[in-house]
């Protein structure tokens, strides 16, 4: 059963859900079917790293209908402050689990916004081969600039003409962030910040193992495969999560919080 009251946990400054599977796909499920203009922010400890750093960003996350803790990092902190059975709630999963929960439903439909056109036309297929009954109401691959305000209502036009109920942003942070929190009560569904999760699906960047996965080392298999990028995000980022988490626990250990 779906655990319909909020509950959120302050990882370094940014207050994160603490919530199941269940919850979350609930959730959207509810806010989907009733097309309210809301957004989810999947958040790992590079989000929570640049919420802290970032105010815009902070004020994005923290405006966030719900943010789920996605990363090891995050997830584990949420389960040494109290929460212990707390899971990663990450963008690719949520996605594939809600997709699939959208066939079975049959009578919703979802957007995809992100990624390049090559990317959309082999997620759609995969999509289609793995869930049949799915209807994807529309995919669009925004240009790299800048959209003009023309070209951003028509977008919203669109998304909304179609009659998704969920539009799943794939524009990598904080990008996809800031143009959801732009965009609530302009389009009329859930928007999820997925991050990464289109290329995925497609193929076009692999994934790490599961076993990786379930080490909460996935992050070290996205450094391994574009290390030019990430070094940054993942180094240094990282690094700074370990120490506000370690200050925040000592902080919680000694009363001091």
């Amino acid at each position: 059963m779906m655990n319909t009251s909020r509950n959120t946990v302050p990882v370094l400054k940014a207050n994160i859900d603490a919530l199941s599977w269940s919850d979350a796909l609930g959730r959207i499920s509810q806010w989907a079917a009733r097309h309210e203009s809301r957004y989810v922010c999947i958040c790992n400890a590079h989000s929570v790293v640049t919420a802290g750093l970032d105010a815009k960003f902070d004020s994005v996350v923290a405006g966030a209908d719900m943010a789920t803790p996605d990363g090891a990092p995050v997830a584990w902190m949420i389960r040494k402050l109290g929460y212990p059975h707390q899971q990663r709630i990450n963008g690719p999963d949520l996605m594939w689990k809600y997709c699939e929960l959208a066939a079975q439903r049959g009578n919703e439909s979802i957007y995809l916004y992100g990624g390049t056109a090559e990317t959309l036309q082999i997620l759609q297929g995969v999509l289609a081969q793995h869930f049949p009954a799915l209807r994807i109401a529309g995919a669009e691959s925004p240009p790299f600039r800048a959209a003009t305000d023309e070209e951003d209502a028509q977008t919203v036009a669109r998304i909304n003409a179609s009659g998704a109920g969920t539009v799943w942003v794939s524009l990598g942070c904080p990008k996809q962030e800031k143009w959801m929190a732009a965009h609530r009560g302009r389009v009329n569904a859930v928007m999820i910040g997925v991050g990464a999760a289109f290329d995925y699906h497609a193929g076009t960047i692999q994934r790490a193992p599961q076993w990786m996965q379930n080490a909460g080392m996935e992050w070290l298999h996205r450094l391994c495969s574009e290390p030019r990028r990430l070094w940054r995000r993942y180094l240094v980022t990282n690094t700074l999560f370990v120490i506000g988490a370690g200050g925040q626990l000592l902080r919680v250990l000694t009363g001091k919080r």
